[in-house]
C-alpha cells in the first residue's frame, strides 16, 4: 500500500477501505436499438490519457518520483512550506 493512498483517505475523510473501493476510471457506453453496452473501461494507469500533468513530471529532474514516499511530496497551492 503506497504511503500517498493512507494519506490520501485521511485528507477526504474517510478510512482506506472507503478511499481503496471509490477509485477513479474510465468507461465507454454504446446504445444500439435501444440497448446499452459497456465497450471499454479502465482504472489506475489506464486513466493517464485525462491527466496531461504526467507528461510534464515525466519531463521533470525527479519525474513522477515514484519511490517509497510515491506523491506524498504533492501538496495544494497553498500547503507548500514557505522557503
Amino acid at each position: 500500500m503506497p504511503p500517498v493512498a493512507v494519506r490520501n483517505a485521511k485528507d477526504a475523510g474517510t478510512d482506506i477501505y472507503g478511499y481503496l473501493t471509490e477509485l477513479f476510471g474510465f468507461t465507454v457506453f454504446s446504445r444500439e436499438d435501444g440497448i446499452v453496452y459497456q465497450m471499454y473501461s479502465t482504472t489506475g494507469r489506464g486513466v493517464e490519457f485525462l491527466m496531461p500533468y504526467y507528461g510534464f513530471l515525466d519531463r521533470a529532474p525527479k519525474g513522477r518520483d515514484e519511490d517509497d514516499g510515491w506523491q506524498l511530496w504533492i501538496r495544494r497551492h497553498d500547503e507548500y512550506d514557505s522557503e
